[in-house]
């Protein structure tokens, strides 16, 4: 298990945390402003994340996005003063895993990060193939012939939910609503814009009608040899 990573501009709070996290039998690290936070995700794997939303610069929210658009799918905790469900949505929506509301019981924080650690030893994420294509949603990679294709967090999130869920039919809404966490109103065209940008990366291995197009409906994954 990787050192826990806290990030937030409130020196005191991080002194707090690192020294109770410290008394608990965990190793810690501490960044004071996002692009900090990130310039130390980018040298080393860390367990989990403790993010706070307001920092001076890139906030958490921006810095999160940062971090899953380069598919690193370490846990995180967004520590946020805001309380409301637009905040709370804003932060799952960039790819948190947890949320929790300052001020809050260090024991609930504690418990919260075994919580997440636990998840992930317990279930690193088989590897899922599809033809010659492999993807590995521990490492968030997707490979062809042992060559790494470089997909996007959403794109990378879309390919597999359908490949999990081999010829199954998933609307545009139901995409969104899994993926994205919200209502979808119907007039966007956010999944046909990934998916044509999945497609494009998956061409050079013969591998773009891998998506299949259900008319009038939504979207598919079909694999080589499939009955």
């Amino acid at each position: 298990m990787g050192p826990l990573l806290i990030i937030d501009d409130d020196k005191d709070l991080v002194q707090i945390l690192s020294e109770g996290f410290a008394e608990n039998g965990f190793s810690v690290d501490s960044a004071f402003s996002g692009e900090e936070g990130l310039e130390k995700i980018s040298s080393r794997p860390f367990g989990c994340l403790i993010l706070g939303d307001s920092l001076p610069g890139m906030d958490g929210f921006q810095a999160l996005d940062e971090i899953r658009s380069k598919g690193n799918g370490t846990p995180v905790i967004i520590i946020s003063e805001l309380d409301g469900v637009e905040d709370k949505l804003r932060g799952f929506d960039a790819g948190a895993d947890d949320y929790l509301v300052k001020p809050f019981d260090f024991r609930e924080l504690a418990a919260r990060v075994r919580s997440l650690l636990r998840r992930t030893a317990e279930n690193p994420g088989a590897l899922l193939k599809c033809g010659c294509i492999e993807l590995d949603p521990a490492a968030r990679e997707c490979r062809a012939g042992g060559k790494v294709i470089e997909l996007r967090r959403r794109e990378f999130d879309i390919l597999e939910l359908l490949v999990r869920n081999e010829n199954q039919v998933f609307t545009r809404e139901k995409i969104v609503n899994i993926l994205w966490r919200k209502e979808y109103d119907g007039s966007s065209n956010v999944v046909d814009v990934h998916v044509k940008y999945i497609r494009d990366k998956l061409r050079p291995f013969g591998y773009d009608s891998l998506i299949v197009t259900v008319r009038g409906v939504g979207y598919k994954a079909v694999c080589p040899g499939y009955e």
